[in-house]
């Protein structure tokens, strides 16, 4: 019998691994200075606002998209949000126009201080922070999306 649940249990962690595989194949992904990150995409008004809020972490290579209805200034806070992060602003065309590296954490609820673009914007992209550094990100750099996000 043990020998049948080890098969079972093998079949099961196998079907995971070949789920987890197609999840990262999925088109969730973007691209920036030839790094690619996978990446959840926040396009609604309640997704946007609970953000990366209440994460302990962010995986090596992932990232949050946010996309915004229009291109307008845009400011980001950390409220509730554990992780340090850089936020990177997005143009319509998708070129970098702003960019705030190694955002703390802030745990002051509504006190958080806000992050503002210093150009309009509407995309959004928060990695880990030190990721900006690590690409030598110059404003001007592009945005490439993956297959399965729909630009507005």
């Amino acid at each position: 019998m043990s020998r049948v649940n080890n098969t079972i249990r093998n079949a099961m962690a196998a079907i995971g691994l070949l789920l987890a595989g197609c999840a990262s194949g999925d088109g969730l992904w973007v691209e920036l200075a030839d790094q690619r990150y996978t990446v959840e995409v926040a396009d609604d008004n309640a997704e946007r606002a609970r953000g990366l809020m209440f994460r302990d972490r962010l995986a090596e290579s992932h990232g949050m998209l946010f996309i915004h209805d229009r291109e307008e200034p845009q400011a980001y806070w950390m409220k509730n949000t554990r992780i340090p992060l850089d936020i990177l602003y997005f143009d319509d065309s998708r070129q970098l126009v702003s960019q705030q590296r190694d955002v703390p954490p802030c745990s002051a609820g509504n006190a958080c201080p806000s992050y503002p673009s210093r150009a309009a914007a509407r995309y959004v992209l928060e990695l880990n922070a030190g990721e900006a550094a690590r690409l030598g990100l110059r404003d001007g750099a592009r945005l490439q999306l993956g297959p399965a996000i729909v630009a507005p």
